[in-house]
């Protein structure tokens, strides 16, 4: 072991070790498809890096010690060892190895535990414990081998992937983006072209994303904030036909790099809404994570939402801190220009931001404040993996042996998916005996009871944990939802989302004081307010009308309810289409550890089936060309947020709210 400086000793093989021992504690290697390692080939690596560089490495694998401490010193914080040159090329090898699976269709996504880490790397430079840009490579050689047009790079390490923004700044076939510490340009790496303003260059403008964190302790909301209000929109528009993440877990709490507090859950919430694009081709490559527990168990948390697992309830107060929503805003304004989702928002640049005090401090101060940080990191090391042993414990619950179910009254097993699971209805009198305690009127009919019994057969199965989520189909949704609602009320699910689209009449009387609800109807737009419940009319939202509607709002609605079950109906006489109800279905499985149950008008059968595959997994069916919302779609929207921000708090994307000021 060769270490020439002390900043290297925390990029370790336990890293890799730890994280895959913590897979097989959870019995998740034994459900992946094993894609064997290879080395990446020289032509592989000079896809992205110059022969100089190439070269250089080579030469080290000879090289004795002082030799390699003197090749080192040209580089900033990379350190050579006999083996590194291999390693790398393993790393390389076992990135494209993925890509390859992923793009024959032999996995439908994965996850390469690699290292050295790669997003520092430059054409011509080794740079931050990364030597070849494992990414980047990946990149290149998908466009090159399967003619890929469109790829997305999400970096969410803590640390500025640097080496990847120049590769592809020029290049509008790759959007990449990054989010990490940077305090103002004051946290490694410490470069001007890491903040919000740089954007690309040439007809590589607006391909590049860079969202800073200007002060340490971001939390799980904003995170979620960043993906709502900035990366989403930004990605249904772009369309990527592969999506690649530097996915490097120093941003999670305890990490001493990045001092983040983000807990392992949301790493599973990202990686789900990640899994709604390019037709779910995901390609997950490790970077960096140095905190050994929070690591792994981040690593697990992303591996099991890969696999399909439900997306377990993300934790901490659902509201981004000022600091947060300034960067966003910042973003939204940078970029600007060049996105059709961004033509008619309100953005204005934040140049005096809540953070810049703090600097000022700093500067005054005669004690390293980022000396002392680090102390307080290590001392807290056993403290963090306490917490994290029971955090993980009280996160995790048993996946629901069934993931969705029906009823097979109406003959629908023959055209839904397989894995669709058949239960029967309810017994007349016990539903008599439910429903006649709320809804004392329907029970005379016996068409409505027969539905009923359906809808309740599967509804309590999901109530019991029994099942994930699950289809009723009804010839009346707008009653089935309504008895749905009360039903889970009264069984102690007390905070409970219902989703309306379409034409529905019938509205459920709830005056429990317990249920959130949000109606998206036809017509033209409105709000109104009902009891102490929350009562939202989104009118005449179709197409990419929707999607602007789902991403900008409906989604940080959601997340700062925080239901423990969420109920969407669908009737008739909409504009939606089936792919946009679909992705309604397959966003909103990231609440309520996934339990969702749909109630469907019994005539859609193509709806039913698009439903079905989209709740079963993995991926949704594609959105289709995007198309921007009209300015008074976007200024309604905005409307809606300013009014309902203070209540809702993932709604904040914009410095100048009440709230802050």
């Amino acid at each position: 072991l060769l270490i020439f400086s002390p900043i290297c000793d925390i990029e370790m093989p336990e890293r890799l070790s730890s994280s895959y021992e913590q897979l097989k504690c959870y019995h998740l290697v034994e459900r992946c498809v094993h894609v064997p390692a290879r080395e990446g080939s020289e032509e592989e690596i000079l896809l992205v890096h110059s022969s100089e560089h190439l070269e250089v490495a080579k030469s080290t694998q000879t090289m004795n010690e002082e030799e390699l401490k003197r090749v080192s010193e040209n580089y900033d914080a990379f350190f050579f060892h006999p083996n590194t040159y291999r390693c790398a090329r393993l790393a390389v090898g076992a990135t494209l190895q993925l890509v390859d699976a992923v793009m024959s269709g032999k996995v439908l996504n994965g996850m390469a535990l690699v290292r050295p880490p790669g997003h520092h790397s430059q054409r011509n430079a080794a740079n931050g414990f990364c030597l070849f840009n494992n990414v980047a490579i990946a990149a290149e050689y998908a466009k090159l081998k399967y003619g890929l047009q469109r790829i997305l790079i999400v970096d969410w390490d803590v640390h500025h992937g640097q080496g990847t923004q120049y590769i592809f700044e020029e290049d509008p076939s790759v959007l990449y983006f990054s989010w990490h510490r940077y305090e103002h340009q004051e946290f490694w790496p410490s470069l001007k072209e890491s903040d919000y303003d740089a954007v690309g260059l040439g007809k590589g403008k607006g391909f590049n994303i860079n969202l800073p964190w200007n002060k340490v302790g971001m939390g799980n909301s904003d995170y979620l904030a960043a993906f709502f209000h900035v990366l989403l929109p930004m990605a249904f528009e772009f369309d990527p036909e592969l999506v690649i993440v530097s996915s490097g877990y120093d941003s999670g709490i305890g990490d001493p790099e990045g001092q983040m507090n983000a807990t392992p859950e949301v790493f599973a919430h990202l990686t789900h809404f990640l899994m709604q694009l390019a037709n779910g081709k995901l390609c997950v490559i490790l970077e960096g994570g140095y905190h050994l527990k929070s690591l792994a168990e981040s690593v697990c948390m992303t591996v099991k939402t890969l696999l399909g697992d439900p997306v377990p309830q993300i934790t901490g107060e659902m509201a981004p801190c000022l600091s947060a929503v300034e960067s966003i805003q910042n973003v939204r304004a940078a970029h600007k220009p060049y996105w059709k989702w961004l033509m008619y928002e309100d953005t204005s640049f934040l140049q005096s931001l809540s953070t810049k005090s703090h600097l000022l401090k700093k500067a005054n101060s005669n004690t390293s404040t980022e000396d002392e940080s680090k102390i307080t990191n290590n001392n807290d090391t056993v403290k963090v993996e306490r917490f994290l042993e029971l955090h993980m414990k009280k996160i995790l619950f048993p996946v629901p042996p069934i993931k969705t179910a029906t009823t097979d009254s109406r003959d629908s097993a023959h055209f839904l998916p397989l894995p669709v699971h058949l239960v029967k209805e309810m017994d007349k009198t016990e539903v008599k005996t439910l429903v006649s305690a709320f809804y004392a009127d329907l029970v005379k009919d016996d068409k409505t009871l027969l539905s009923l019994g359906s809808m309740l057969a599967i509804l309590d199965k999901i109530l019991k944990k029994e099942i994930c989520n699950g289809i009723a189909v009804s010839p009346t949704t707008a009653v089935s939802a309504a008895v749905a609602l009360r039903h889970s009320v009264r069984l102690g699910f007390q905070r409970v989302l219902c989703v309306f689209v379409g034409d529905m009449q019938i509205i459920p009387n709830t005056d429990d004081g317990f249920t959130f609800l949000f109606v998206l109807y036809l017509g033209i737009w409105g709000f109104t307010l009902v009891l102490n419940n929350f009562l939202l009319l989104l009118k005449d939202a179709e197409g990419n009308d929707f999607c602007s509607a789902v991403l900008g709002f409906i989604l940080p609605v959601a997340y700062s309810y925080q239901p423990d079950l969420t109920v969407i109906a669908v009737g008739p006489n909409r504009s939606l289409g089936i792919s946009g109800i679909s992705l309604l279905f397959a966003l909103l499985q990231g609440l309520a550890e996934s339990r969702i149950f749909a109630v469907i008008k019994d005539t859609e059968t193509n709806l039913i089936q698009s439903v079905a595959k989209a709740l079963v997994g993995p991926s949704p069916p594609p959105f289709g060309v995007y198309v921007p919302p009209t300015q008074e779609k976007v200024n309604k929207i905005k409307t809606l947020r300013d009014q309902f921000q203070q209540e809702w708090k993932m709604l904040q994307c914009s410095g100048k709210v009440s709230g802050f000021i």
